[in-house]
């Protein structure tokens, strides 16, 4: 974990940073086909910081077939395992030489803290690169049980060709957990990033083709959804595309596969997360400080945030003070003075739309918070709702926590599963059977007791119901959606015997 600066010594670092401004592709940078550009601004401050590529459904087209060329030709998808390991952890050794200059930049692009970006973002990125990394000569195929006179080789194979299409919440992050399971398992992939958070990816893919990955294997396409998100996701040459976002655009994914080559399309989607507070729950400190850093880290814009508190009215009133104690050190400002917590909301569309949950929180109980700072900040909020209310069963992504009182371990289970979505959970209790039961009956993919968290590398991450399907992120299982299983069957029997008239 890096040793944070002061305020004053991140500006210099902000000011002397070269953004990169054109897609990265096969192996270099070049500008829109069209030349057309759009601006890449500071959340915070408004300023502009660079004018990227808008790229569109010719650069596309270039960036897959450079893409298939590199697949097919086998000079990345047909290396030796352990030649590919080591690409990848000089890729991991180059980003921690520039970690510093990576997190303020994502720090300027996301309006995500500084705090968060130094001693979160950037460490776990570099992590999950040098995981997967390790990861690509340790796994095994397998011989399937047959006859004497047969063997079957169970193998693994690199899908192809693929599409990974990232939000704009945890840019570095999500870039890692997609290119690190995809280009271990010897995929050529087309990057669309977030047209939000552009800046870092483009950084990554220069320090990749430093760390010697061959040309074509990794190309960052930038612009918008329709213009690079849809023609990726059509293209008939893309064997699988890997999506996290928003439900809505999830949808459109599986619209673009059916109408084009039926590609395997994996969707990592929303969450309206529930945390469940029993009234036996141990050393409510503790748990507060967990509800506060599950409802407003990276200001609420997290897919799997713990935005609906589920209490038992026994312990509502004791819980809330604590929470309003803990709330007080989530200071909200510059997210480049690393004493703040809560920095911008990503762009101004997304600002208004929080601010219109925020003014519809007014016809209920607000219990903490429920102020704009200032443009584009949102101070933390809790808000007393019913189960049915608009703030507790949409998908806010801003630092707005719902309270929803309950009366019983029942009702808080049923609460906590009356939603369209089933990414994650949290349950606090002191007694170990309700802890487990309550984990086995709650209809999410991750489910932390006495805690909040996505659980870490080793640990698969995705969800139930609308928050997605078709494949995992994080652990071995993420390797599964970049490969195809083949089976080889070879038969044995001797015909040495045989005679032939």
């Amino acid at each position: 974990m890096a040793d944070l600066l002061t305020n004053e010594e991140y500006k210099p670092i902000a000011a002397s940073l070269d953004f990169p401004r054109n897609a990265f592709i096969d192996g270099g940078f070049r500008p829109a086909i069209s030349g057309a550009t759009f601006v890449s601004s500071n959340p915070a401050t408004g300023e502009q910081l660079a004018e990227i590529a808008a790229c569109d459904a010719k650069d596309v087209d270039l960036a897959v077939a450079k893409a298939r060329e590199a697949f097919d030709d086998g000079r990345w998808s047909r290396l030796h395992p352990a030649e590919r390991k080591e690409v990848l952890l000089r890729l991991a050794k180059l980003m921690e030489r520039d970690a510093r200059e990576l997190a303020v930049m994502e720090s300027l692009d996301a309006g995500k803290t500084i705090y968060d970006c130094e001693t979160v973002d950037i460490p776990e990125t570099i992590h999950v690169i040098r995981w997967h990394a390790e990861l690509i000569d340790k796994i095994y195929d397998q011989v399937a049980p047959a006859s004497d006179n047969h063997i079957a080789m169970i193998l693994r194979e690199a899908v192809g060709v693929v599409g990974l299409v990232l939000p704009w919440n945890f840019p570095l992050l999500m870039l890692a957990w997609k290119i690190g399971p995809a280009l271990a398992a010897g995929c050529s992939v087309v990057v669309k990033p977030a047209a939000e958070t552009t800046l870092t990816a483009l950084w990554v893919a220069e320090l990749a083709c430093e760390a010697g990955l061959p040309r074509g294997v990794l190309n960052i396409v930038t612009g918008s959804g329709s213009d690079v998100g849809e023609p990726l996701g059509r293209h008939p040459d893309v064997d699988m595309v890997s999506f996290t976002g928003s439900t809505a655009t999830g949808r459109r994914f599986l619209h673009y596969s059916a109408d084009s080559n039926l590609k395997e399309v994996v969707l990592e989607l929303g969450g309206k997360n529930p945390c469940i507070v029993l009234d036996d729950a141990e050393d409510l400190d503790a748990v507060a400080a967990h509800v506060v850093n599950g409802a407003f880290w990276n200001m609420g814009q997290n897919c799997s945030a713990g935005s609906r508190l589920i209490v038992h009215r026994d312990i509502q009133d004791a819980l809330m003070a604590r929470i309003q104690a803990h709330a007080r050190e989530w200071i909200v400002g510059d997210p480049l003075d690393p004493e703040v917590r809560v920095g911008a909301l990503v762009s101004p569309a997304h600002f208004g739309k929080v601010s219109a949950y925020l003014e519809a929180a007014r016809s209920e109980n607000i219990l903490m918070g429920g102020n704009v700072v200032r443009e584009g900040f949102i101070e933390p909020t809790v808000v007393q709702t019913t189960r049915s209310s608009k703030l507790a069963v949409e998908e806010i992504f801003g630092p707005i926590l719902t309270l929803i009182p309950v009366s019983s371990f029942e009702e808080a289970i049923a609460v906590a599963n009356d939603t369209d979505y089933g990414l994650a959970a949290s349950i606090f209790t002191a007694n170990g059977k309700r802890a487990l039961r309550g984990a086995r009956m709650l209809r999410a993919g991750t489910v932390t007791v006495n805690s909040f968290g996505e659980g870490d590398i080793s640990t698969p991450f995705g969800g139930y119901k609308q928050s997605g399907f078709g494949g995992r992120d994080n652990g071995i299982h993420a390797h599964d959606q970049y490969t195809q299983l083949k089976t080889i069957w070879l038969d044995l029997t001797d015909h040495s015997d045989t005679v032939i008239d």
